[in-house]
């Protein structure tokens, strides 16, 4: 107790800002707070939510704390997810109260939410009976309570005839807890009928939920092989157990379809948390999530760090996707930090994926995870025949893009009334634009990056920074009308390819930037497995995870594409994608075809997906990781600097160099400037470091920074552990 003092106490409370430790806050006498708590404290002038985080407060002169204003009516947060966000934040070398930050993201949801009137029937009888009156005490029958608009609607009358049922003192007011975000599931509801490996598998999972204790699972199986009806019996297991359950997916423009499948299997869609939901319906979902209500979510990486209660189970589906890769304020893998937070919890981890990451594979392969695969399409459906189109030998036609091998079997296809997908990872009508009189280039003004020409939108766009501008008449430098050309194709070029040649074809785009965003996303997708179009063009967005009944034919127009740069998993990359995108080929057991056009047939990757001899690619891959010392094998850390200024980035990147410490372990590369030097405006000097696989990377990383020189001026350094771009 603090002498002559209105407080009783003091709490280290951790804030939602670059804070390297909790600050401490006095608790006013009276007030009751435990380590988890979220309260509202004075930070500055402003007024910020925080939580009550573990150990000793430091000692301070009592007089100067200041209060804690308010403690929220709101679970507090698990031990678990306490231990998780310190160590998130000390192996990704971020404040606290920035890991801290994604876990406060829906403010409104820390007090809870309003009872809603509703309206139960009594004993009392209508002075005078009508049809619609009828109708409206019929549907009330059961002592249940409504909301008015929602009696009114299932009877199928107006609300004016409950009001005048509520005058009448039919039905009385009664307060009722707000409605659920998803009716609970039902893990009976359809118990699927397995094939013999999938209910190996399945068992296999669900043995692993039963013990209730941490293990990574690793689900690999080809595209269409079943792979989530499978998990989906960890699912039904874990919610038999009482558990709460998290699906993580990559991309938010999967989650519909997702959702409609968990709908059959379990008679309720689970819970969504991604980008595209509207705050108030997050703030319900964060609510529910910490009180329990919400037994299964669905979400993209960030809903990794929501208050679950109760979880026991998390599923990674597509584990080998970029897309878990955040790369803004807090550089972290969802699906690294999920297994983390599988084991600081004590319950299983299911990562899933046709085509897994070198590391899972090697963590199976070394016994850290357990493996479960699934080798045959379900229902015996065959997998595509694959084939590459030399594009020496077939080039295609004077300004195209497509070989008259591709061009043909489209033809054929479009004969048999089934669909093709030709797949081209680039955005777009074409990567660059010049004048033809005087070679002028037209690049973004704060990027050392082109701008991609979006013709349907008759804009030139920069896709790191956003810059955006008409495309012009005339060249800006030289004043020549009618002499800008496009060079290199984009999906939109392709589109008009394939308009010329297939005019009576219905074609779509499918691309993240797509007017319409995300909805308009979802309808296209859902319009061309109900068979509503003959020919899709699109970008990597088509490679994940979706079910085409009627695709016969994918088309790849530049398999080398992802060949054509520096990054260590450049093969990896695109026998992760080219396999993906074929796999969207035959998924309903129709016999179909995939096309390669490459310049180099004869390439390893080519070659491995061409036979479907997956395992002698990874085998191959990962000696070679192992020869040079890269992940898994060893440790890489990126540390990106930049400045206004390139002689600021670049002082400051050389500052660190010098500063590194001495170790036998690990080496510092660089620096050099990033292949991306300039991006909105900031210049960008990038150190690798690497070292060996037990190397304290964190460490020395500290070491350097701290024995660096200051950030000042316009500086900035971002830490990226285990860096999956090198841009």
């Amino acid at each position: 107790m603090i002498e002559d003092s209105p407080f009783v106490a003091a709490a280290p409370v951790l804030v939602p800002m670059p804070a390297e430790r909790p600050y401490t806050y006095a608790v006013p006498a009276g007030m009751r707070v435990v380590p988890g708590s979220i309260v509202r404290v004075p930070l500055g002038p402003r007024q910020v939510a925080g939580i009550v985080w573990d150990g000793a407060v430091e000692k301070v002169d009592a007089k100067k704390l200041r209060p804690i204003e308010q403690v929220f009516d709101c679970p507090p947060i698990d031990r678990a997810m306490r231990r998780f966000v310190d160590w998130v934040a000390q192996y990704t070398l971020s404040p606290p109260g920035m890991v801290a930050r994604m876990l406060l993201r829906a403010p409104e949801a820390f007090d809870p939410e309003p009872w809603i009137e509703g309206l139960q029937r009594t004993f009392a009888k209508p002075d005078r009976m009508t049809e619609a009156r009828m109708r409206v005490l019929e549907t009330a029958e059961g002592g249940l309570a409504w909301t008015r608009s929602g009696l009114a609607h299932a009877a199928g009358v107006s609300s004016t005839v409950v009001d005048g049922l509520r005058a009448q003192g039919v039905f009385e007011t009664v307060m009722i807890p707000p409605r659920p975000v998803v009716a609970a599931p039902d893990p009976g509801y359809a118990v699927p009928s397995l094939m013999p490996d999938q209910s190996e598998a399945a068992e296999m999972l669900r043995t692993n939920v039963a013990t209730g204790t941490f293990g990574v699972t690793l689900l690999d199986g080809v595209t269409g092989s079943g792979k989530t009806e499978v998990y989906f019996e960890a699912v039904a297991a874990a919610l038999d157990r009482g558990k709460q359950v998290l699906i993580l997916l990559p991309e938010i423009a999967l989650t519909h379809a997702f959702l409609e499948r968990f709908q059959e299997r379990f008679g309720a869609k689970p819970a969504e948390w991604h980008s595209d939901l509207p705050p108030r319906m997050r703030e319900k979902v964060w609510r529910q999530v910490a009180e329990g209500g919400a037994r299964v979510v669905a979400g993209a990486r960030s809903a990794l760090f929501l208050p679950f209660r109760e979880l026991g189970l998390i599923v990674v589906d597509e584990e080998h996707d970029p897309a878990y890769k955040q790369e803004d304020r807090v550089f972290y893998n969802a699906r690294d930090m999920a297994v983390v937070r599988g084991h600081i919890g004590g319950f299983p981890v299911v990562l899933a994926s046709a085509t897994p990451s070198v590391e899972s594979r090697v963590n199976a392969s070394q016994g850290r995870y357990s493996r479960a695969v699934l080798s045959a399409r379900f229902a015996e459906a065959a997998l595509p025949d694959l084939k590459t189109v030399d594009m020496r030998r077939a080039p295609p036609a004077r300004g195209g893009f497509l070989s008259p091998v591709l061009l043909g079997h489209m033809r054929q296809t479009l004969e048999r009334k089934e669909q093709s997908l030709l797949f081209l990872n680039r955005r777009g009508y074409a990567p660059l634009t010049l004048c033809r009189v005087c070679g002028h280039r037209f690049g973004c003004p704060v990027c050392s990056a082109w701008l991609v020409e979006h013709r349907f939108r008759g804009q030139l766009v920069c896709h790191h920074c956003g810059h955006n501008e008409r495309r012009p008449e005339a060249c800006p430098e030289c004043g020549t009308l009618d002499h800008l050309v496009a060079c290199g194709p984009g999906v939109e070029r392709i589109a008009e390819e394939v308009v010329a040649h297939f005019p009576d074809a219905r074609t779509i785009v499918l691309s993240s930037d797509l007017m319409g965003g995300v909805r308009r996303l979802r309808l296209e997708l859902e319009a061309i497995a109900n068979g509503e179009a003959d020919i899709v063009i699109g970008t990597q967005l088509v490679a994940k995870g979706h079910n085409f009944p009627n695709m016969t034919l994918v088309g790849v127009v530049d398999a080398d594409l992802g060949l054509a740069n520096g990054d260590p998993r450049a093969a990896e990359r695109t026998f992760q994608l080219l396999s993906q995108v074929t796999g969207r080929a035959g998924r309903t057991g129709k016999k179909s075809l995939g096309l390669l056009q490459t310049f180099q047939p004869d390439h390893p990757v080519m070659r491995a997906i061409v036979s479907g001899d997956a395992e002698a690619f990874y085998e191959r891959e990962i000696a070679e990781r192992e020869r040079a010392g890269l992940p898994p094998f060893g440790r890489l850390a990126g540390v990106i600097v930049s400045a206004v200024t390139r002689a600021e980035a670049e002082a400051h990147a050389r500052g660190l160099r010098r500063a590194a410490p001495q170790a036998t372990d690990l080496f510092v590369l660089g620096p050099a400037e990033a292949p991306l030097s300039l991006i909105g405006g900031r210049h960008r000097f990038r150190l690798l470091i690497q070292g060996e696989r037990r190397a304290d990377m964190q460490g020395f990383i500290r070491t350097m920074l701290a024995e660096g020189p200051r950030i000042r001026g316009s500086v900035r350094v971002q830490v990226d552990i285990d860096p999956q771009s090198f841009l």
